[in-house]
């Protein structure tokens, strides 16, 4: 009968391993209070496209019908000029996840480019509301990620070990008629995150507070071809004393990639080119794609990493283990 009992315990903690849900890294939280600033402030328009409609429990039918047990919620674009908007924000998903425990995590916004008020909110953001991470955007009014004034910032986020989720944001400039005519998603978002990325290894950042981990969305946009380059040109340009000392060993081990967007086995082995498989991550995008076709999305992710034979020892790496490792 021991035994019996033993080998039952057994087999439901493999069963239990085995029907570990999914963890989804990239999902958008769209809270009324942040449509109704950026409706007064007339920037609905911002990013070109309209907001999609958000509400917790549509997420959490998706969630339940596509197998995701977990999401990390941040703020959808663009960055709402009010703090007090953020903070509203930042509190509506600590209440959603102190709601349905389990089900959801979240990175907070910060109402950059005030970098002193964005360390403000960070901190409360951090160590009162417990935030499991910070969202920063690619650029707010044109200050990108690597200047110099926001190490400050950096350096707080580094002593608290924070997990950064990136998201693009409209550039700073932009053309209007090539955004009129090419929609930020459909390209310039995978420019700008290289661009936001690419600046901070220039700067070393990422080496220098190298206690915390960061998210590159969609499927690491450029970077596979961005980074080789950087790396050929580097002596020339600090021969021509354009640059210094670049780490990047240092930089690129804080970088992890979610899979949102257009991922097949060919994207995967690409990102495989300049990071390792246990700092590859699912995402969704939700809301931003259509429910079903999210579902049908992680049906062929899984598909394909069960049966690629290169991929398949990462499949639950991919889908879970590697979130839960950086959100632990």
């Amino acid at each position: 009968m021991k035994r019996l009992k033993i080998t039952i315990i057994s087999m439901t903690l493999a069963t239990t391993a085995i029907a570990q849900g999914v963890m989804d890294v990239h999902s958008h939280l769209i809270t009324p209070e942040f449509v109704s600033s950026l409706e007064k402030e007339g920037r609905l328009m911002d990013e070109g496209f309209p907001l999609p409609k958000y509400d917790v429990y549509n997420h959490l039918k998706w969630m339940d019908e596509a197998g995701v047990e977990t999401s990390v919620l941040t703020l959808a674009a663009p960055q709402p000029t009010s703090a007090q908007t953020v903070r509203r924000t930042n509190e509506a998903a600590a209440r959603i996840k102190k709601e349905h425990p389990g089900r959801f995590l979240f990175c907070a916004a910060l109402p950059l480019p005030d970098v002193s008020k964005a360390i403000e909110e960070a901190k409360y953001a951090l160590d009162v509301l417990k935030a499991d991470g910070i969202k920063l955007a690619t650029n707010i009014d044109g200050q990108y990620l690597g200047a110099p004034e926001l190490d400050t910032l950096f350096s707080v986020l580094n002593e608290r070990k924070a997990v950064v989720i990136l998201h693009p944001h409209r550039p700073e400039p932009v053309n209007q008629q090539v955004m009129q005519q090419t929609p930020l998603a459909m390209q310039e978002y995978l420019s700008e995150t290289t661009r936001a990325v690419s600046n901070m290894i220039s700067r070393n950042v990422l080496a220098r507070y190298n206690n915390i981990k960061v998210v590159v969305p969609h499927c690491g946009a450029y970077l596979p071809l961005a980074i080789p380059r950087m790396k050929s040109l580097t002596p020339v340009m600090q021969a021509n004393k354009m640059v210094g000392e670049i780490d990047y060993e240092a930089n690129l081990r804080a970088l992890y990639y979610d899979l949102a967007g257009a991922h097949s086995p060919e994207v995967i082995r690409m990102l495989l080119t300049i990071t390792t498989p246990d700092h590859l991550l699912y995402g969704s995008d939700y809301p931003y794609v259509a429910p079903q076709v999210l579902t049908q999305n992680l049906a062929r992710m899984k598909d394909y990493l069960s049966k690629e034979p290169d991929l398949a020892p990462f499949r639950e790496m991919i889908l879970y283990q590697n979130a839960n490792q950086i959100f632990k």
